[in-house]
């Protein structure tokens, strides 16, 4: 099988002449709204002010300053929900491709092999942050800027999270995670694979090797399913379980020749562009609301229908149908009226959501009914036990995801200097009454 398409990213770089000629486009907004609308706080007017006057290293050390995993989120953050529709150039003819510019500075960073962060000496309290996503490494990155000995825990073998397991190569390479994690390493952050908390190794056995605060951070990875007849058959799979396959093999999987693809996030696209690239001659997409109301992003969509995949909305799942226990048709009822839909299929994928695990194997926290993580400010009802991520607020971005790392680990510096604090007062007040 030929992967070459599923493993080259589809949108290429900006050359150096095309970057400055977009840059020079900025209006130098005084009130930034831009830089404002970013979740992350990346300041994308200031690296683009950086830029336009030929500082592109003042450019990259805004970018990484305020955004450790930049390079990802030039590639996958949806821009044109975010800082791209808050520019001030929409109103004259189009927003300045702030994207690509932030993806040509982090190229370039990593093509003269720059590093604007150096290690800070570790002489603060122990850290421990429980999985290895998006929020996670944020965290671990902004607490060891701070001089806290940080350990991240994951039980997988590769790192990054979704990250490696989800989002496919032609948007984001692995080489790319792989060199922000080497960045956050290069800041003295320690790493173990193969290790799930709660069952290698419990709470309480890390707490009595000194660790004083604890990050949830271990994301929504499980694919949830729909309970329609015929989901037991051959070539049923879920989307989380089809992209982890895909990516950790580089492709090298099997693929159906009709594959059906349920639902309308940016999951579901990725599939569908995942199914198409590895070689499926026909591959749908069925939605059971309108395509306005799909939580993918315009850009998905379109690269998904750039790859004559189409897209049948206000249809709901009815039945699969199987010969010899393998997947043959998928049957779909309207949702608005009395359509039926019927489309030939050897493979349907279920991407319809994902949930995490039981949280409380780790720690019994607080969780509601859908198993999300109840905090505030990323505080959860144990003292030294905090969450940040896809576990306290769903399915979200992976810029959403950096924002909430850095939340929490100023929340976490908050809660060990408030201890601290608080010993330092208890001594002072024996001390007086001795």
């Amino acid at each position: 099988m030929d992967n070459e398409l599923y493993l080259k990213e589809t949108t290429q770089v900006l050359t150096p002449f095309l970057a400055i000629e977009e840059a020079t486009r900025c209006l130098l907004c005084h009130d930034a709204p831009c830089s404002k609308a970013c979740p992350a706080g990346t300041n994308p007017a200031k690296f683009i002010r950086s830029l336009r006057f030929r500082n592109p290293k003042g450019a990259v050390e805004t970018i990484r300053t305020n955004n450790i995993l930049g390079g990802i989120c030039a590639r996958v953050c949806p821009y044109d929900k975010y800082c791209e529709s808050a520019c001030s150039r929409c109103g004259i003819d189009k927003p300045i491709k702030i994207g690509a510019l932030q993806r040509y500075l982090t190229d370039y960073e990593e093509r003269i092999n720059l590093k604007v962060l150096d290690k800070v000496e570790a002489t603060k309290e122990k850290i421990a942050i429980i999985g290895s996503g998006p929020s996670g490494i944020t965290a671990a990155a902004e607490l060891a800027l701070k001089g806290y000995k940080v350990t991240v825990f994951e039980k997988k073998d590769i790192l990054g999270g979704w990250l490696s397991y989800g989002i496919p190569p032609e948007r984001l390479p692995q080489q790319i995670v792989q060199n922000e994690i080497n960045y956050i390493k290069e800041l003295g952050v320690d790493f173990k694979t193969n290790c799930t908390i709660g069952k290698d190794v419990k709470i309480d056995t890390l707490r009595s090797h000194g660790f004083k605060a604890f990050l949830l951070s271990c994301g929504n990875q499980n694919g949830k399913t729909i309970d329609v007849k015929g989901s037991h058959l051959h070539g049923v799979v879920n989307g989380v379980d089809f992209l982890s396959d895909a990516k950790t093999k580089n492709g090298n999987i099997i693929i159906g020749n009709h594959v059906v693809i349920i639902g309308g996030g940016d999951v579901a696209m990725d599939c569908a562009s995942t199914a198409k690239l590895l070689g499926s001659k026909d591959v749908k997409i069925v939605y059971r609301r309108t395509i306005e109301k799909m939580p993918s992003t315009v850009g998905e969509r379109q690269h998904v229908q750039s790859l004559n995949i189409p897209i049948f909305t206000g249809f709901k799942p009815s039945e699969i149908i199987g010969e010899n226990s393998k997947v043959v048709s998928f049957k779909a009822e309207g949702m608005f009226d009395a359509s039926a839909l019927e489309l030939v299929a050897d493979m349907v994928i279920f991407a319809v959501g994902q949930e995490s695990e039981d949280i409380k194997t780790i720690v019994d926290v607080k969780v509601n009914k859908k198993g999300i993580v109840a905090t505030e400010n990323c505080r959860t009802d144990v003292e030294d036990t905090f969450a940040a991520g896809d576990i306290i607020c769903g399915d979200k971005t992976v810029v959403q995801a950096v924002a909430s790392g850095k939340l929490v680990a100023h929340e976490i510096e908050k809660y060990l200097t408030s201890k601290k604090g608080s010993m330092g007062a208890i001594s002072l007040s024996s001390t007086k009454e001795a």
